[in-house]
């Protein structure tokens, strides 16, 4: 008698029954890098859109979707940021002070490291590649990709995206990129032809390593208490992005990236 095969896969989540059909296994759904899937989506299908349809899209409609963008990121943000308080009043006020300092400590070391500088340069010179672009030429596929992919993985979203993709399984942070990204993939097709869309290769490679890490250090952070004051930085610094996306002010944004490590350092030690 043959053994009947499991409707299920160990360790994946099925999905839920749809008008009395069956269950069935979606290893999409458990993937441990789906934030940073639904980033490589949004690239192709933007740079799909783009090479099907002739019209761009108008000032107005681009500024509200900044703007809605904009709104959605300081969700994300306050969310993420109350959300790892814990405690009474004098723990959150512990982590609070955790938090401030981590920001302080590690925008000096970003300082120190040049790391808004070097991106600036890098975005400098993915802008030459855009403006020296000739309209006349043929449309050339390696300066498409090296822009995009530029542009793509050096934001301060990227890096705060999939770590929370790994630590914490969120993906809101790169849902907003995504959809961020897949817009500027959909005007940069226009330009560049298909180059733009392979850019996704590298964001998933890039992304993925940084979520892929976080998952696999979740556990000792975890042990630690360390996650907490992760996700609380991380959230001030999705609140700093939403200034930059609605234009209020510059924020030097990478420079602050090593607060994200310095967090659950000063956590370990005024534990």
């Amino acid at each position: 008698m043959e053994t009947p095969l499991p409707r299920t896969i160990p360790g994946l989540r099925p999905l839920p029954s749809i008008r009395g059909c069956p269950a069935l296994p979606v290893v999409l759904a458990s993937a441990p890098v789906i934030g940073t899937i639904i980033n490589v989506c949004a690239i192709v299908l933007g740079g799909l859109v783009g090479l099907l349809v002739a019209k761009t899209i108008s000032p107005k409609i681009e500024y509200r979707l900044k703007l809605v963008l904009g709104i959605l990121t300081i969700y994300v943000g306050m969310k993420t940021f109350l959300q790892a308080l814990s405690g009474g009043f004098g723990s959150m006020t512990k982590q609070l002070v955790i938090v401030l300092a981590a920001l302080v400590i590690g925008n000096l070391i970003g300082k120190l490291l040049r790391l808004q500088a070097g991106i600036n340069k890098l975005g400098e010179y993915a802008k030459d590649l855009f403006q020296k672009h000739d309209p006349e030429k043929p449309k050339r596929f390696g300066e498409g990709f090296v822009t995009c992919t530029i542009l793509f993985c050096v934001g301060p979203m990227a890096i705060v995206g999939a770590l929370e993709d790994g630590l914490s399984g969120k993906v809101q942070t790169l849902a907003v990129k995504s959809v961020m990204d897949g817009l500027a993939t959909m005007a940069f097709v226009k330009t560049f032809g298909i180059g733009p869309i392979f850019a996704a290769i590298p964001v998933l490679a890039y992304q993925g390593s940084i979520t892929l890490a976080a998952e696999a250090l979740k556990p000792l952070l975890g042990n630690h208490m360390l996650l907490d004051s992760i996700s609380a930085t991380g959230g001030l610094l999705i609140l700093c992005i939403s200034v930059v996306i609605l234009d209020i002010q510059k924020v030097p944004l990478a420079d602050y990236l090593p607060s994200l490590v310095v967090a659950p350092v000063l956590t370990w030690l005024f534990r």
